[in-house]
């Protein structure tokens, strides 16, 4: 659809289906009940009892490969319907009303030198048809201004699905699977959809690591609890 097109249709929430509000496909009692992840740790963003900035476990932890994680939301209602819709059934809508949503959040932290979204491994992508992270983090780019790199990180190991794996498997599952294809900038934001361990982001950023970036960040849409 053009832009033409985009602005002559009414916006319509993608959650209740009621006219949506403030320039989103979101109405403004749905915008208000959606599952904000605050409290969080900083560093591996668990939703925190507490408004103490990082959580025990990363407190005890030495040698993180993030310096600070941001999760915009709790992986619950809507956004356990918005994410699967977006990333299984190519519903661009709801992924262009999340990257909206995650801009408006993100705006104020630490700016990037790029944003890096996690790849997918080119089978998977070739089935799937489109990469979630990718166009999660287009918009979110251009909204914030802020270099898109997702020529940096490349999957070189088809891995299996992380949703079938337990916190240990996650991590040897990931073990050398992604390459750094060029130098990266100082401070690098890795972006990906949904959060669960960790695993895939820490390996990206153990690689990023390795190739030279002194800071890296995390920005996920949702953080599973």
């Amino acid at each position: 659809m053009g832009v033409l097109g985009e602005c002559l249709l009414p916006l319509r929430c993608l959650i209740c289906e009621e006219p949506g509000a403030e320039g989103r496909d979101l109405c403004r009692a749905c915008h208000a009940a959606l599952p904000w992840n605050v409290p969080a740790c900083r560093i591996c963003a668990l939703p925190l009892a507490s408004s103490n900035p990082v959580c025990g476990p990363c407190l005890r932890r030495s040698n993180r490969p993030l310096d600070e994680t941001h999760a915009v939301f709790s992986y619950r209602f809507p956004l356990d319907r918005l994410l699967p819709r977006f990333k299984f059934h190519r519903d661009l809508a709801a992924g262009r009303l999340l990257s909206m949503l995650m801009a408006g959040d993100c705006a104020g932290l630490p700016r990037p030198d790029a944003i890096v979204p996690i790849p997918l491994h080119w089978r998977r992508l070739s089935s799937r048809g489109y990469d979630q992270a990718l166009e999660l983090a287009r918009p979110l780019a251009r909204m914030l201004r802020i270099p898109l790199r997702g020529d940096l990180l490349r999957r070189v190991r088809s891995t299996r699905p992380q949703s079938e794996l337990d916190a240990a498997e996650r991590r040897r599952n990931l073990r050398a699977a992604f390459t750094v294809r060029a130098p990266p900038p100082a401070h690098v934001v890795l972006l990906d959809d949904v959060m669960t361990t960790g695993a895939t982001l820490e390996a990206a950023a153990r690689g990023l690591r390795a190739a030279g970036a002194r800071r890296i960040d995390a920005w996920v849409c949702a953080r599973t609890l």
